[in-house]
């Protein structure tokens, strides 16, 4: 990729925050049937939103957390099943999407000039954050990815810092998408109890991402304070949360909005864009 190569700010790319359901379950079968056909039809008109096709696509999951920031460098990644106890189908799926090498050292490049320190990993694959919902939005696997990771400490401003980092990329034809659950309590799905408790925080997370972007990561960088925030994402496994603040930062001044929502398990589950 030229590094120096930009489009017109009339198709600049949005920043996304999706949800990648659980584990395969786009692809298998689930109980009740239809639990994540509202999920998925959502990825799948992902691509017909955007501006225009996507040049690459670097994608922050919640299944990889590393001591500093690491970016995949691997020209032709391999996939991590990293799910237990799914069909054996699953463990056979394929993404062949190509890697991006020379985007991957940018990406470096521009997280060391912000102060974050950041490392390339020229043997991981993409994890199931990243192939299950790709596999939806662009099924042909035909845009190049580098997969980002989360920072190991979890620390709210600091994927904020991360997002404003690698936000120039949007003039450039990449688009940055967040993917993780803005409800992600393993103990708390399937349980009634927790619905009106995802409502109290995705009513919140809507109105924090809605709000002008100064207030946006003042709000976002206290999520912790929002109502039932620890009940909705357990202390220490914020991770599916994260990807948003990532996303959120890329945005710059751009404004954000709630894309989707559904009831999945007894939990609300929503995802977010940036424009």
């Amino acid at each position: 990729m030229n590094e120096h190569t930009t489009i017109t700010p009339q198709t600049r790319m949005p920043t996304l925050f999706v949800p990648h359901g659980a584990g395969p379950c786009f692809f298998m079968e689930w109980n009740p049937i239809d639990a994540w056909d509202a999920m998925a039809a959502f990825l799948r008109s992902v691509g017909a939103t955007l501006p225009q096709r996507p040049r690459a696509i670097v994608l922050i999951s919640g299944h990889w957390l590393e001591p500093r920031v690491m970016v995949t460098a691997n020209a032709r990644p391999g996939l991590i099943y990293d799910y237990n106890g799914f069909p054996a189908h699953t463990y056979a799926l394929e993404y062949p999407a190509p890697g991006d090498p020379t985007l991957a050292a940018r990406l470096v490049k521009l997280l060391g000039e912000a102060g974050i320190a950041a490392g390339e990993d020229g043997q991981r694959g993409y994890d199931h954050g990243t192939f299950i919902p790709l596999k939806l939005m662009f099924a042909e696997a035909d845009v190049p990815v580098v997969q980002l990771s989360l920072q190991r400490d979890l620390d709210a401003a600091t994927h904020l810092a991360i997002g404003r980092a690698i936000a120039a990329l949007r003039d450039e034809g990449v688009l940055i998408v967040g993917s993780g659950m803005s409800f992600h309590n393993m103990r708390g799905y399937g349980d009634p109890r927790f619905a009106p408790i995802s409502d109290e925080f995705d009513q919140w997370l809507t109105d924090a991402v809605s709000a002008p972007p100064p207030d946006r990561e003042v709000l976002l960088q206290g999520w912790e304070q929002a109502p039932s925030a620890r009940l909705c994402h357990p202390p220490r496994g914020e991770e599916h949360l994260l990807p948003l603040m990532v996303a959120a930062g890329a945005a710059a001044d751009g404004a954000g909005r709630k894309v989707f929502t559904d009831r999945v398990m007894h939990t609300t589950l929503s995802a977010y864009r940036f424009d």
